[in-house]
């Protein structure tokens, strides 16, 4: 049934400002969806020339520890079991889970660190496959946040605020870039299968906020059907297929005519892009047809389904295709005890894998123009959370300073950035912010990130909200 026309009093009711703001958003949906019909690379032009034309994150959530990672610290380790100075500490902001504590008993990392490459980066053994491509890494070593707990800590990495509800950084590239793949989402989430579920992950996480819907990261599931809902349902073929969308396209004109709503060219395009996929996703989902040594540089899980070797596999392939961000989650990394054996059985699952990541990429001839992240939400304490033993012991959340690695993508390379304090517990040299992050990885892409702005309830948003510095000296 064909919706009544709208009367004098609709007309009425939608202001001049509303009509004018709407009907901008819709010319810029269509126009963007003509733009990626005819092939081209980018629905936008960049505000300058791109390094990078496609971001992979490895996010690592529940928050790796540096020192058994990337920030070797001897002195803390000759400390072992003193108290944590309160000079070091300087009253800084404790979780309850620490918080009782008489005393801060230091933790030296139980694991030995190693130089690699020409550049001489330190690993720590428990990342020697990472060692071994340290010359195409830079190592962030000065990160820092507002954030003390898990959810407003991972929420502000992914969207740049830590109140729930705003565009992911995935969102935002989307947005302002498009995709150089009409037959694939621009943005691509994995989940790690093989990962411990400890702290939760949530779909908010890669959402679209106030963004239009079409820019939301579409999660790939391990197994036979990567998206859900995706195969037409038995005795529907794809013509039958076609003539709905063709009639859902004429309803939603009509619906558009009416009531003014952008949201509905979004859902459009939403059901547009699901029509392509069903012919794209099992392709590039098919991994069997990878070489034996692709397959043995990954590792033995890379053939487990969901695993993070075989998500830094189809990380490579989907890249390939030109998604234009993907975004893999592997949890399991908030060790308040149990730390020697937690990070050694997360490390052995994401070390290999992660290394193979650049090596494929290089081999390929794509790292040049991909940027890497490998990170989580924050760092760990350099004291022992609760009671520590010979054998084991446990690391509290720690925002003050943490560590983090980036490559390709216009990244510098063999390169170590900011320093921490010989206990590892504050920033010495060159903090780097999220806010800064975010602007400098918007910038390889060739956006300023002051400039990629939408308007929101009266106000101007960004990824990097009102905040948020290139960080150059790590630009190549």
């Amino acid at each position: 049934m064909r919706p009544q026309p709208p009367t004098y009093d609709d007309l009425m009711r939608v202001t001049r400002r509303h009509f004018m703001g709407t009907a901008a958003l819709g010319l810029g949906a269509m126009a963007m969806r003509g733009i990626m019909a005819e092939g081209a690379e980018q629905a936008l032009k960049t505000h300058f020339a791109p390094k990078a034309k496609r971001v992979i994150y490895l996010f690592q959530a529940g928050g790796p520890s540096q020192f058994e990672t990337l920030d070797p610290k001897p002195l803390l380790r000759a400390s072992h079991g003193k108290p944590l100075p309160d000079s070091v500490r300087q009253g800084q902001r404790l979780t309850g889970m620490s918080g009782y504590q008489a005393t801060l008993p230091m933790a030296g990392s139980f694991v030995d660190f190693k130089k690699y490459g020409q550049s001489g980066i330190e690993f720590s053994d428990l990342m020697s496959s990472t060692g071994k491509v340290a010359d195409e890494i830079c190592v962030v070593r000065s990160m820092f946040t507002e954030a003390i707990n898990h959810d407003p800590a991972i929420t502000f990495f992914c969207t740049g605020s830590q109140i729930a509800g705003r565009p992911s950084m995935g969102a935002w590239a989307s947005y302002g870039l498009g995709s150089m793949n009409e037959n694939l989402p621009a943005f691509i989430v994995l989940v790690s299968q093989d990962a411990t579920k400890d702290q939760p992950l949530y779909s908010r996480l890669w959402g679209s906020g106030f963004l239009p819907s079409e820019h939301q990261g579409v999660q790939f599931r391990a197994g036979k059907e990567p998206v859900l809902f995706l195969t037409n349902p038995e005795g529907v073929s794809p013509h039958d297929r076609r003539q709905m969308l063709d009639t859902l396209a004429a309803m939603n004109a009509d619906q558009r005519a009416t009531q003014f709503d952008p949201e509905v060219d979004a859902r459009l395009a939403q059901a547009e892009m699901a029509f392509r996929m069903q012919t794209s996703v099992p392709e590039v989902a098919d991994l069997s047809k990878e070489s034996e040594a692709t397959l043995a540089m990954y590792g033995p899980s890379v053939k487990t389904p969901g695993s993070f070797a075989a998500n830094c596999l189809m990380a490579r392939r989907l890249v390939e295709k030109g998604v234009r961000f993907v975004q893999l989650f592997h949890q399991g990394w908030d060790q308040h005890g149990g730390l020697p054996g937690g990070i050694t059985r997360q490390l052995k699952q994401t070390d290999q894998p992660a290394a193979a990541l650049i090596q494929d990429l290089k081999q390929r001839g794509l790292l040049d123009d991909t940027l890497v992240i490998w990170g989580g939400e924050f760092g760990r304490t350099a004291y022992c959370q609760g009671k520590m033993t010979k054998d084991s012991y446990g690391r509290d959340h720690h925002p003050r300073c943490f560590s983090m690695w980036m490559a390709g993508g216009g990244v510098k390379k063999g390169l170590v950035h900011g320093q921490t304090d010989e206990f590892g517990y504050n920033i010495i040299q060159d903090p780097v912010h999220v806010h800064d992050l975010h602007a400098t990885m918007l910038h390889l892409m060739g956006i300023d990130h002051e400039r990629l702005t939408f308007k929101f309830q009266g106000r101007y948003y960004r990824l990097t909200d009102i905040a948020g510095k290139v960080v150059k000296p790590i630009l190549a």
